[in-house]
C-alpha cells in the first residue's frame, strides 16, 4: 500500500473538494471521475457517461432495486443510473459543496447525504447493489470500506469498485516521484494494488466475479484536464485566483504526475466486480474470478 508522507483524513478530503469545487466543474464537469474511451473519438462528456454505463452494466441493475453510491460526488452517476434503470439510489459524499449541488438538481428516487461512508448509519442488508467510482482511494480505512459495503448489501448483492491502483511492485523512483506525491497532493490516505484490493474484498466476505484493467482507456482524461485547466487559467481571473491561492492548489502539480504515472505504468485503473453470497450459498474458493479478468 502506498501511503503519503503527510497523513490524510476525511476532513482533508472534504476540504479539497469543497475548495476546488468551481475548478472541478469548470474544467471537467459534474462527473468527478475519469472518462472511458472506446474509439478515442468520444467527447469527454460521452466518455465519463460511458464509465457510468459500464458500472451499470456490471451491476445488472433491476428496476425498483435499492442502491448505494459510495462517494457520490455531485450525484450525477446516481441520477443517470436511477433514470436509466429505474432504481432508487442513496448517495453519500463528504463534500458540502457537492451535496449542495446535488440538492439543487433533484431526480426522483435519488437521495444524497453529507456523510462519511465509514460511519454511514445505513441498515444491515438494506441495499441490492452498490458502487464506488474513485472514492475508495479517499478512505482512511480501506478494509472497513469493504466490510461496510458487505454489511449494507443484502445476500446476493452486487458491488462494483472503480479504483486508482498502484502498479504491483512499483520501483522506488515511481513511488517517490509519482505515487506518493499523487497520494499527498490528491488527499489520498493510501493507494493499493489490485492484489491488495482483492485481498481486502475477500476478507470482507465478497466473491470476486471479475476484474478489468482499463488504464489505457481512461488515461487521456488527464491530458484533457491539463488543456482545460490551462485554458481556464488564461481566460478567467477567478479561476486563476482560486487555483493559485487555494490551500489545495498543490493538486495542480498532480496532473503532470498522473499523465506520467499512466504512461510509465506506475498507476493502473481497475474495475472490480464483486458479489455477496446468497443465503445458503457456499463461499467461492478464494482467488477464483470470472472470465472478465484481464
Amino acid at each position: 500500500m502506498i501511503v503519503p508522507n503527510i497523513s490524510q483524513n476525511a476532513a482533508a478530503v472534504a476540504d479539497h473538494y469543497d475548495e476546488l469545487d468551481p475548478i472541478y466543474r469548470r474544467v471537467w464537469g459534474e462527473h468527478v471521475h475519469h472518462g472511458l474511451w472506446s474509439t478515442g473519438r468520444e467527447t469527454p462528456a460521452d466518455a465519463v457517461e460511458a464509465l457510468v454505463d459500464t458500472v451499470g452494466d456490471r451491476l445488472r441493475l433491476v428496476p425498483g432495486e435499492a442502491c448505494v453510491d459510495i462517494g457520490c460526488g455531485y450525484g450525477s452517476t446516481a441520477r443517470r443510473l436511477a433514470v436509466a434503470h429505474g432504481v432508487r439510489v442513496t448517495g453519500l459524499t463528504l463534500s458540502s459543496e457537492q451535496a449542495r449541488y446535488a440538492a439543487a438538481h433533484p431526480v426522483p428516487g435519488v437521495d444524497v447525504h453529507l456523510r462519511d461512508w465509514l460511519v454511514n448509519g445505513l441498515t444491515d442488508a438494506s441495499a441490492d447493489a452498490a458502487w464506488a467510482i474513485e472514492s475508495s482511494e479517499h478512505m482512511v480505512d480501506k478494509p472497513k470500506f469493504f466490510s461496510e459495503a458487505h454489511r449494507v448489501l443484502s445476500p446476493g448483492g452486487r458491488f462494483v469498485v472503480c479504483a486508482w491502483l498502484a502498479e504491483t511492485n512499483a520501483s522506488g523512483w515511481k513511488v517517490r516521484h509519482l505515487l506518493e506525491p499523487i497520494c499527498r497532493e490528491g488527499r489520498l490516505p493510501s493507494m493499493g494494488t489490485r492484489e491488495e484490493y482483492e485481498a481486502m474484498a475477500m476478507a470482507a466476505g465478497f466473491a470476486i466475479d471479475g476484474y478489468e484493467d482499463v488504464s489505457h482507456r481512461v488515461a487521456r482524461t488527464w491530458t484533457i484536464c491539463a488543456r482545460g485547466l490551462v485554458k481556464a487559467l488564461l481566460a478567467d481571473r477567478e479561476t486563476r485566483r482560486l487555483a493559485l491561492g487555494a490551500r489545495n492548489r498543490i493538486f495542480v502539480l498532480s496532473i503532470p504526475r498522473l499523465i506520467l504515472a499512466y504512461r510509465t505504468g506506475a498507476m493502473r485503473y481497475g474495475i472490480f466486480t464483486l458479489s455477496k453470497a446468497r443465503e445458503n450459498e457456499a463461499p467461492r474458493e478464494p482467488g477464483k474470478s470470472a472470465a472478465m479478468d484481464r
